[in-house]
């Protein structure tokens, strides 16, 4: 293909984005990239080097360090630091307390986007990436850019369920609002929809629904004029 499909797809936790990404990526034949999984493992290497995430510097002066490696295949997403696994443990309750605060560095964000393109150029077909900030920063001219949204009880329900009930529905749910406003409230690069972003409300839509409607869009874009 002469112009590789980038399908963008950004939005606050909780709102279907890694199911939905995977899945849209299958069934269009297309590389997939979880930005998320990637702050997390550079969080996860972090925290294990004993390296203060709570101070910016110290974050900066060691965000070129790890390597990071993420697999692109949507029916076995993988990704590993310095050579080892990862899948599991940067989804752990402490890791995503401390994600916020790293990936606010400069540093790290200049990082993982350099990861994040790369990935897309290495992808023939084109890629689907799910993160934060996709179609307003990393891939401004992406094919398709879609912003996930739910209520927030919505949210936390299927946050808690993905943490097998490591955390109650409402400390969950405040969990999901702090990290909302951190995300959204950060100086590079924060949580927001593109002007040219289509919403999709997930809250009382199935995970088949909004597969459907956003494979839908892409196909439309692809569609010879």
């Amino acid at each position: 293909m002469e112009n590789p499909v980038i399908v963008a797809i950004d939005g606050p936790s909780g709102t279907g984005k890694s199911s939905t990404s995977k899945a849209v990526a299958a069934k269009l034949g297309l590389s997939y990239l979880d930005t998320g999984a990637q702050y997390c493992a550079i969080t996860w290497w972090m925290l294990n080097n004993g390296i203060d995430v709570d101070d910016p510097v110290a974050v900066a002066d060691s965000a070129g360090k790890p390597s990071i490696v993420s697999g692109s295949d949507p029916a076995n997403p993988t990704i590993t630091v310095d050579g080892v696994d990862a899948s599991a443990p940067i989804r752990t309750q402490e890791v995503t307390a401390a994600v916020s605060a790293v990936s606010a560095v400069p540093e790290v964000r200049t990082r993982m986007v350099e990861l994040q393109r790369a990935a897309a150029a290495a992808a023939p077909a084109g890629i689907v990436v799910e993160g934060r900030d996709i179609g307003t920063t990393v891939f401004p001219a992406a094919t398709v850019k879609i912003f996930l949204t739910a209520s927030a009880e919505a949210r936390a329900a299927r946050r808690s369920g993905e943490l097998k009930g490591a955390l109650s529905v409402a400390d969950t749910q405040a969990a999901l609002v702090k990290r909302d406003a951190a995300d959204s409230g950060r100086t590079t690069s924060p949580l927001a929809m593109a002007a040219d972003a289509v919403e999709v409300d997930t809250t009382d839509l199935t995970l088949e629904q909004v597969i459907e409607c956003i494979v839908t869009l892409v196909e439309e874009k692809r569609a010879p004029r």
